[in-house]
C-alpha cells in the first residue's frame, strides 16, 4: 500500500504529460467516422432568432493570421470552396462552447458572428442545406466554410471532399423580419424561410438531345451551375439550374443574354 502511494503520483503525472503531447485532439489528421449510423438524419435546421455570443465576437489569431469577426451576418453572401470536417473534431467542443456532432446539420466560418444560419448550395449539383454555423474555421486560405459529415452527406461531397458552394446568411431578427443573403423575405409569421420552388434559366429548345447535352456541358464549365434537359412538347429544353436565389438567377439570366441566348428565361419547378 505504501509503495502504491509512492507511485500513484507518478503514474497521473505521466498520464497528464501524455495527455499534452497528444494535444487538444486524440488524432493528428481529420478521417470519416470510424461507424457511421445507419440512419443519418440530413434534415434542414430551422432558422430562429439567436442572440450572438459576446465572446465570439472579437478578434482572434490562429497561426499567426488575425481575424476579426463581423458584427453581424445579415446581408451576407458569398462563394468558395467548402470542405467537412470528422472524426477528429467529433466530441469536442465548438468555438461557441457547444459539442461538435458531426451527423447533425452544423458548420464552420472563420468571421460570421456565432450561431449563424447559412442556406449552403453545391454549385456542383445544386443541392442545399441549412446549417447552423457554431465553429471556427476552416484554417485555410482557400477555403470558405467547413461543414458536418451530415451536411456533406445532403450535398453530396464526401466523395470528392472538397466542393464549390455559395453560401446565405439566413438572418432572423427579433421581430421576425428575416433575409436570405441580400434579399428580404418578410415576417416569419407569413413565410417560411425555406423557398419551396427551385429556380432554372431555361437556354434553349432542340430536337437534338445529344446537343443540347454538349452545349449544357459546355455551359455548366463556364457557369459553374448545374444543368439538365427536359422533354416536352416533342423537344428537348435545356435548363440550367436549380440556382441559389433569385439574385443569382437574374445575374445569370444576364450573363447568358448577352453571351448568345437572348431568349434565355426563368422558370420555376
Amino acid at each position: 500500500m505504501n509503495i502504491l502511494k509512492f507511485f500513484l503520483p507518478l503514474i497521473i503525472l505521466l498520464s497528464l504529460v501524455g495527455c499534452a503531447q497528444n494535444g487538444r485532439y486524440h488524432q493528428s489528421h481529420d478521417t470519416p467516422p470510424e461507424v457511421v449510423p445507419k440512419h443519418i438524419p440530413t434534415i434542414d435546421v430551422e432558422p430562429k432568432y439567436e442572440p450572438y455570443a459576446a465572446a465570439n465576437l472579437k478578434p482572434y489569431t490562429i497561426r499567426g493570421v488575425n481575424y476579426r469577426p463581423m458584427s453581424t451576418g445579415k446581408g451576407y453572401s458569398a462563394t468558395g470552396k467548402a470542405s467537412w470536417y470528422g472524426q477528429k473534431f467529433h466530441g469536442h467542443l465548438t468555438a461557441n462552447g457547444e459539442v461538435y456532432d458531426m451527423f447533425k446539420m452544423s458548420a464552420a466560418h472563420k468571421t460570421l458572428p456565432l450561431p449563424s444560419f447559412v442556406r449552403v448550395t453545391n454549385l456542383a449539383n445544386g443541392k442545399q442545406a441549412i446549417v447552423r454555423v457554431n465553429d471556427r474555421g476552416p484554417f485555410h486560405s482557400s477555403r470558405l466554410i467547413d461543414l458536418s459529415y451530415a451536411t456533406a452527406l445532403k450535398l453530396d461531397m464526401l466523395k470528392t471532399g472538397v466542393s464549390d458552394v455559395k453560401i446565405d446568411v439566413i438572418h432572423i431578427g427579433k421581430n421576425g423580419q428575416k433575409t436570405i443573403g441580400t434579399q428580404a423575405i418578410g415576417n416569419l409569421s407569413t413565410e417560411t424561410v425555406v423557398i419551396t420552388k427551385d429556380i432554372y434559366i431555361q437556354v434553349l429548345a432542340l430536337q437534338n438531345k445529344s446537343q443540347i447535352n454538349k452545349i449544357g456541358s459546355a455551359l455548366q464549365t463556364l457557369y459553374q451551375r448545374p444543368f439538365n434537359s427536359v422533354f416536352e412538347n416533342n423537344v428537348f429544353k435545356l435548363r440550367i439550374g436549380p440556382l441559389a436565389d433569385e439574385a443569382d438567377a437574374i445575374d445569370l439570366l444576364s450573363h447568358l443574354k448577352s453571351n448568345g441566348y437572348p431568349s434565355a428565361y426563368k422558370v420555376y419547378d
